[in-house]
């Protein structure tokens, strides 16, 4: 048997780190002394001692190193792997968040970034995330669309924090990325000029805050909004990105929007904010295809997830296209909506507590 102080030296975990992982019935003495109160550790655990020390040095979060102590060696392996992307994911915002305050210190002149792009493919993209801009006055730095100009095209996001969309354009881009946070009023002001447009290339150029878009013989202008887009990289991180179990149910739209906008369609009461609010449930029937379950079905099915239905019903009209895949992941996770036929555009849901 071995003391707490032979084990911290033993295993490079100080004793107060041993007391601690003792607590969070990570790694459990084998002998607690009745009278005295010492703990002692058997040769057995001084490996796993080792590898809550080493997994405490590159920051694993509590919850996995108790997993990985009692883990085989191939589950171990999975969670460094995953554990290293989340190290790398948070490196990149890092940077972005470094570049964003160099920025601020050291101003330079705008250089102008010029965009060619599809009328058709720049109204279908606005079209898949117009539906989760907020309309929320309180809330003007989510009013618009973020476009996130990339080397080959642009990435059109926006979020009402509730839900979260997202398209892509291919573009011919001339200048630097740069990302601008555009208006919903000259969104809506474009849009209908897409249309008009038939074949013509659109022309967006992006100077600092200054936009101007050139729509066949039409030319449209504003400023961009002083608001620092949230980081949806990091959004879609937490909300899709380490997605372990989810469910991808093939669904007919059609039918589907048919099903919510019924008014016998089942939903559950649950109080939100003071208020009662009618949620609607998705769950899989016997065949592994989506069903909306009723409140006496909820403590059976074992994959459940609580929605807004009209932002459901948002979200498939936004879509556009007559099959999407429906991805769900149990109560708490959020639920994705996908083209099959196009992973670049599709939409995040935030789930309802049941």
């Amino acid at each position: 048997m071995h003391s707490i102080g032979e084990l911290a030296r033993a295993s490079g975990l100080t004793v107060s780190a041993l007391r601690f992982y003792d607590s969070a019935g990570v790694l459990e003495p084998a002998l607690v002394d009745p009278v005295t109160g010492y703990r002692w550790y058997t040769d057995e655990q001084v490996a796993p001692a080792r590898l809550v020390a080493g997994l405490r040095r590159i920051g694993m979060p509590v919850p996995q190193i108790a997993t990985a102590v009692r883990a085989e060696p191939a589950e171990v392996h999975q969670l460094l792997d995953t554990h290293l992307r989340r190290l790398a994911d948070g490196l990149d915002d890092a940077r972005r968040e470094v570049d964003r305050l160099r920025a601020l210190l050291d101003p330079t002149p705008p250089t102008a970034t010029t965009l060619l792009v599809s009328p058709a493919a720049l109204a279908a993209a606005l079209d898949a995330v117009r539906f989760a801009v907020t309309v929320d006055p309180e809330m003007p730095m989510l009013a618009g669309v973020l476009f996130d100009v990339e080397t080959d095209g642009v990435r059109l996001v926006a979020t009402d924090r509730y839900r979260l969309a997202l398209a892509r354009a291919a573009a011919d881009v001339d200048g630097p990325p740069v990302r601008v946070f555009v208006p919903v009023a000259l969104v809506d002001q474009l849009r209908p000029l897409l249309d008009a447009a038939d074949t013509w290339p659109v022309r967006l150029t992006v100077a600092g805050a200054d936009l101007r878009v050139r729509v066949a013989e039409g030319t449209v202008t504003g400023t961009a909004l002083p608001y620092e887009f949230p980081d949806y990289h990091r959004l879609l991180r937490k909300a899709v990105g380490e997605r372990t179990a989810a469910r991808r149910i093939p669904v007919d739209v059609a039918t589907l929007r048919a099903a919510l906008a019924d008014p016998a369609a089942p939903t559950v009461a649950r109080d939100h904010d003071g208020t009662t609010r009618a949620v609607t449930v998705l769950g899989v029937d016997d065949r592994g295809g989506l069903r909306l379950l009723p409140a006496a079905d909820l403590g059976t099915d074992a994959l459940r997830v609580g929605v807004d239905g009209g932002y459901l019903l948002d979200a498939l009209n936004a879509a556009g296209a007559p099959q999407l895949v429906l991805e769900l992941d149990g109560p708490i996770a959020p639920l994705a909506v996908r083209r099959p036929d196009d992973a670049d555009t599709y939409s995040v849901l935030m789930p309802i507590r049941l």
